[in-house]
């Protein structure tokens, strides 16, 4: 009988982070930020129907990086949850905070029993009834939360592209603001993004009971344009 290769704990665990990095780092990233309204989010997205930005509940938005599948799985099971809860107890029981719970164990699971991890990044965001209750929290591929105050990105090349936000994001901003700053960092100063390789979405805390809002494609040039 033969026996199998022996590989230490530490690293098949680095070997799976790895794999994990290397498949996020080849999608394109997405940024979101506080706004005087509430929390908008935007993305470097070329396809007209394959969402990365969606709606979870009333005031939760789901945004994902990395292979689409996977991360769509996550974005339907994080609406069945939110909905299950929310029918068993009450609409204002579903928060970002316990969602992204959901989402660490779900994934530290898969990342430390399975044999692939998942290749994405996610990222939960609730809009509060006033600015102190906006809640952000970014979950990476092996479960670990990191809760982001005022903006998060995820995606490839994060590091630079937080920097860059870090130097230009304001409390201060406007939707139009916001939106200019987003594609200014996804950009960078040597590339331009077209706006039809965008996808902007909002959680405006004017939009009534549903928060969460896409801005169509003429709105975002109309936002660009500073009109």
């Amino acid at each position: 009988m033969s026996m199998p290769f022996y590989v230490a704990p530490e690293q098949m665990m680095k070997d799976r982070a790895d794999y994990a990095r290397k498949g996020i780092a080849r999608g394109r990233a997405l940024v979101a930020m506080r706004y005087t309204d509430g929390v908008a989010i935007v993305a470097e997205n070329a396809s007209e129907t394959l969402r990365k930005v969606s709606e979870i509940y009333d005031r939760i938005a789901f945004a994902g990086v990395g292979k689409y599948n996977e991360f769509d799985q996550l974005r339907v099971a994080g609406i069945r949850a939110a909905d299950l809860k929310g029918f068993q107890y009450s609409r204002d029981d579903v928060d970002a905070r316990s969602l992204a719970n959901s989402y660490a164990q779900m994934l530290g699971n898969i990342f430390t029993h399975e044999m692939k991890p998942m290749e994405v990044e996610i990222l939960v965001a609730e809009v509060g009834l006033d600015g102190a209750g906006d809640q952000m929290f970014h979950i990476l591929y092996d479960g670990t939360v990191v809760d982001e105050r005022n903006y998060a990105a995820i995606g490839g090349d994060a590091e630079t592209i937080r920097e860059r936000l870090q130097e230009q994001w304001s409390d201060s901003m406007d939707l139009a603001s916001a939106v200019r700053t987003g594609v200014s960092v996804l950009g960078g100063a040597d590339r331009e993004i077209p706006s039809g390789d965008l996808e902007v979405a909002t959680l405006s805390r004017g939009n009534g009971r549903r928060c969460f809002q896409r801005v169509p494609g003429s709105e975002v040039d109309d936002l660009l344009a500073g009109s």
